[in-house]
C-alpha cells in the first residue's frame, strides 16, 4: 500500500507498507507536475504512480528517504515516458 500526504507547498510524505514500512519525503514542483501530467492527474496520484514504477524496479528499502521527483529520471530513463503514457 502506498499512502501519499501533502505536508506543505510542493512537499509530500509517502509511506510504503508491504512486509516492512518505509517513509519518504518527496518534492514535486508545479512545473514538473504539469510537464508529466498536463494537469490531468493530481500531484498525489503522480507520486503514487511514481512509487509503483519504482517498486517494479527495486525494493522499497532501496528508495531514497528524501528526493525531488525528477531524480527518478536520472536512474531510470524510461520514467518520464512511462508517466506521460500512463495519463492517456
Amino acid at each position: 500500500m502506498i499512502d501519499v500526504t501533502s505536508v506543505g507547498e510542493n512537499t509530500f510524505d509517502v509511506t510504503v507498507k508491504d512486509q516492512t514500512q518505509t517513509r519518504h519525503r518527496v518534492t514535486l514542483s508545479p512545473a514538473y507536475h504539469q510537464q508529466l501530467t498536463a494537469g490531468e492527474i493530481s500531484c498525489e496520484d503522480l507520486i503514487r504512480r511514481s512509487f509503483e514504477f519504482l517498486l517494479k524496479r527495486e525494493p522499497q528499502t532501496m528508495i531514497l528517504s528524501e528526493f525531488e521527483l525528477p531524480l527518478i529520471q536520472r536512474y531510470f530513463t524510461d520514467y518520464e515516458s512511462s508517466m506521460k503514457a500512463g495519463r492517456r
